[in-house]
């Protein structure tokens, strides 16, 4: 890993004062390129460097076989939301794919803050990114001598702003969600592949999500987010054995988010034509938030706009993570 340029380490961060910290910060804000775009600092393995000069090798099986993992975590005005809790995962999903992280989860808390502020970002995305590491062309995941970390601070948008007020358009994927007996979806692998050729399916239909069954034909998840169904005011959401990565956000809005507007959310095996029928629907993920579903394969949902349990749901969000301050445990 090279790591030219150096600001600071993990190590020299535990000890910092509050004024050498404060220094940091300072230095540490947002610059200019010389094409006029933002320039982040980015810390690769105890060192922040500037992003065009953050590196990894092209021996890294992360790169090579995407072996690794990764969580995607928002800021609302200077909160991480749900910090603790993304890391957490991040590093069952390491210990789920025995690979050993190089730093412990306190460190690397502390380094995402650190990004956080040496960016300064008050709003904005964290990427936060384990791979196996330096190793050979072969598939031997031992041989990697030494796991690497990344973190990277910047914004993210990932729909248009349009989308959320008057919802969006998906389809249903034709390729399956990977089973679980084969790669288990709780594991936030860097193999995203299977997203991905679902999520080029929604581009080469004109949309930006689709809808993802499992093998047995269930309802599991869409290529980024997660899907919740709602019919005679009742809320409800495939349940984790469909085959799916257990959201954070998805766990905020069933545990947090609908109590708090006297709704409780039913887990249970979903067939996509319940779905298609349903009165509203809408999605949740990090970068996405919550977003409500206009229609599927061109067929109107409910109403074809935004619909009112969903708009409460995303306001109510928006309160919890905007307006007030937004949990990060």
């Amino acid at each position: 890993m090279a790591s030219a340029k150096t600001h600071s380490t993990g190590e020299e961060m535990t000890g910092q004062d509050d004024e050498s910290r404060t220094a940091m910060m300072t230095e540490g804000t947002p610059r200019e390129s010389s094409s006029g775009s933002t320039t982040r600092d980015v810390w690769i393995d105890g060192s922040f460097v500037d992003q065009s000069e953050a590196r990894i090798s092209v021996f890294d099986h992360g790169l090579l076989y995407g072996d690794g993992c990764f969580e995607g975590i928002r800021i609302y005005n200077g909160r991480i939301f749900k910090l603790r809790s993304h890391l957490e995962r991040l590093y069952a999903s390491a210990e789920s794919i025995r690979l050993a992280p190089s730093y412990d989860i306190d460190t690397l808390e502390q380094v995402t803050r650190e990004a956080v502020e040496r960016n300064g970002l008050s709003d904005g995305y964290i990427r936060v990114v384990l791979t196996r590491g330096v190793g050979t062309l072969g598939l031997h995941p031992f041989k990697c001598e030494r796991s690497s970390a990344i973190v990277i601070a910047d914004t993210i948008t990932l729909y248009p702003d349009s989308m959320y007020t008057e919802g969006m358009s998906v389809i249903v994927a034709k390729r399956p969600r990977i089973p679980v007996d084969c790669l288990d979806p709780r594991i936030k692998s860097l193999n995203y592949l299977n997203n991905i050729l679902a999520k080029i399916e929604a581009i080469d239909a004109g949309v930006l999500e689709a809808i993802m069954l499992n093998t047995e034909g269930l309802v599991a998840e869409c290529t980024g987010d997660n899907i919740f169904v709602i019919k005679d005011g009742v809320i409800s959401t495939p349940d984790t054995a469909a085959g799916m990565l257990h959201g954070i956000t998805r766990e905020y809005v069933m545990e947090t988010v609908a109590p708090a507007l006297g709704y409780s959310i039913e887990e249970r095996p979903h067939r996509i034509e319940e779905v298609k029928a349903a009165d509203e629907i809408f999605l949740t993920g990090t970068a996405a938030e919550i977003i409500g579903v206009s229609s599927i394969d061109r067929d109107q949902v409910g109403g074809g706009k935004v619909g009112p349990i969903t708009a409460a749901m995303a306001a109510e969000f928006t309160r919890r993570v905007r307006e007030e301050a937004a949990p990060e445990d």
